[in-house]
């Protein structure tokens, strides 16, 4: 059996990731969504172990320590991780897994599956991320502030990504998104095994 796809979703606070991943999920069954670990509160609408596991300090500091995430980083105050053992196990069963992640821990991926499908979900611009941001409600102008700082480096880092996609509107980012997944399965590093073994099968 061939193994999954990981396809890895990352992109500046506030830029949409949540959104498209919630779009997508409507749109197809065929993903495996990875549910990330956190130290930051939940927002309105979210629940434990659906849109993240909500950990303390002190349990994602443990799991770290045990070597239990696949990848993490601390963004403005908070840790992000995603558990390894559940992508690893998926992947294995040829399922294709999905990871929404920071752009710091998207590159600690990176390091380790740099086979792995990378996507930078990008603004129409940053005046428009700013807007998204504020229109959260969720922080004050010095998060805010500090959110808009850390995007700009982030944008800087999309050139180690493989495609971008902009979330100028939310379907749009999604059929980009689908269509790059069905293009890296037909990528000839993946059909050429599969139709030689078939048609030596054959012959």
């Amino acid at each position: 059996m061939n193994k999954g796809l990981l396809i890895v979703l990352s992109g500046p606070s506030g830029v949409g990731k949540g959104t498209v991943c919630a779009a997508l999920r409507q749109k197809t069954t065929d993903l495996v969504y990875s549910v990330s670990a956190t130290t930051r509160s939940p927002r309105p609408g979210e629940v434990d172990g659906v849109n993240y596991f909500f950990k303390t300090r002190e349990e994602f500091e443990r799991m770290i320590e045990q070597d239990e995430l696949l990848e993490w980083a601390e963004y403005v105050g908070n840790y992000y991780g995603t558990p390894a053992k559940f992508v690893q196990e998926q992947l294995d069963q040829g399922k294709d897994v999905f990871l929404e992640i920071e752009v710091q821990g998207a590159m600690k991926v990176k390091q380790k599956f740099p086979d792995a499908v990378f996507i930078f979900l990008a603004p129409p611009s940053l005046a428009e991320l700013e807007k998204r941001i504020a229109g959260r409600g969720t922080d004050d102008d010095e998060v805010i502030r500090r959110r808009m700082q850390v995007a700009r480096d982030e944008i800087k880092l999309m050139e180690e990504y493989d495609y971008i996609v902009v979330n100028d509107q939310i379907d749009c980012a999604c059929r980009r998104i689908m269509s790059i997944i069905e293009a890296e399965h037909c990528r000839k590093e993946r059909i050429v095994p599969q139709l030689t073994t078939s048609l030596n099968e054959v012959l």
